[in-house]
């Protein structure tokens, strides 16, 4: 019964707890803006990458490669570039948005399996099939703002394996397509790798609290008593019509634990959990539980319970303390 625990690497420290506590595959980036979390200080260089593949493979494990941002004429040979390192180092698969990456990818490494983005942004079967039929992709990762039953029409309408997102930050948008940071910054994360370019990020201190600054946009101010989150517009908190709140979204995490029966019934082929930008320790109680989850619902489905410590690990870990079934379980179409 197929169903693979897929957990995020910021660095060599968070890939190495993703395998210990029980990851079937991993999932890194390059120092560059090749991948959708291009922060300072994160990702994989050649040497770190080459020690991580070596950890998971030594143990059995996968590792996945995430060149998911969009290249620029000028710059194409650096995306280009990390396919062939890729291909060099040995992962598992490569996940790719673009599709000038996957015509290259499919042509010159026939045999290096590919996974479609969620940047990719498919939410449907005819666009996941338009990707296997021309680039051989064999998986791809499902954008967070479909019902399960959308996801299913998906499932039984492709030959592609679906991955989907079960825990982590919750996107509102359809990934690959927000245009929140470009517009505030003159930067896209799909080109430029993060949402709020940390050199556009500011925070002040001032006689009404801590505020959050993007590019000079006052996104948030906390008062003493407040978590501050990392500024991004749609989680920022704005007036409309006199009154202030999360007018987009509220910062909370996606937790599907509850639906792992579900998941298996629709045939999904891996769980998917966010967090390349989180701590090692983030990593490694999120896997855990992940992996205790999937094997207690993989031995008895029918009486699978998400138990209240596996939720309440994953609470102390959440955005805002808080989490959700997010578009999976709405009440509308």
């Amino acid at each position: 019964m197929s169903l693979e625990l897929v957990c995020p690497a910021g660095n060599l420290p968070a890939l190495k707890a993703a395998v210990d506590n029980g990851a079937d595959c991993v999932y890194f980036g390059f120092r560059n803006n090749t991948n959708a979390r291009a922060f300072s200080g994160l990702n994989f260089d050649a040497e770190t990458a080459k020690q991580g593949i070596s950890y998971a493979t030594e143990r059995g494990r996968k590792v996945l490669l995430a060149l998911n941002t969009f290249p620029q004429t000028a710059e194409w040979h650096t995306w280009r570039q990390a396919i062939d390192d890729a291909a060099e180092l040995g992962v598992s698969a490569l996940i790719l948005a673009d599709v000038s990456l996957m015509r290259y990818a499919s042509r010159t490494y026939p045999n290096l399996r590919l996974h479609l983005s969620v940047q990719g942004s498919a939410t449907n079967y005819e666009a996941i099939n338009f990707y296997h039929e021309h680039f051989g992709i064999q998986r791809a990762v499902l954008p967070r703002v479909l019902s399960l039953a959308q996801v299913e029409n998906v499932v039984k309408n492709t030959p592609v394996e679906i991955e989907l997102f079960g825990f982590g930050g919750l996107c509102v948008m359809v990934e690959g397509r927000c245009i929140l940071s470009s517009y505030a910054t003159g930067e896209s994360p799909n080109t430029a790798g993060v949402c709020s370019p940390a050199k556009a990020v500011r925070w002040q201190q001032t006689s009404a609290g801590l505020e959050s600054r993007l590019n000079g946009i006052l996104l948030d101010r906390y008062s003493s008593d407040e978590n501050a989150g990392y500024p991004t517009l749609c989680k920022g908190r704005f007036e409309v019509e006199d009154e202030t709140y999360y007018a987009l979204e509220e910062p909370t995490s996606l937790n599907t634990l509850e639906l792992i029966p579900e998941m298996l019934r629709m045939g999904i082929s891996a769980i998917k959990i966010e967090g390349r930008q989180r701590s090692p320790v983030y990593v490694e109680q999120v896997t855990r539980v992940w992996r205790a989850a999937i094997d207690a619902a993989k031995k008895d489905a029918a009486h699978y319970v998400a138990t209240p410590d596996w939720m309440a690990q994953l609470g102390k870990v959440s955005e805002g303390q808080q989490h959700t079934l997010g578009a999976y379980y709405r009440p509308w179409k």
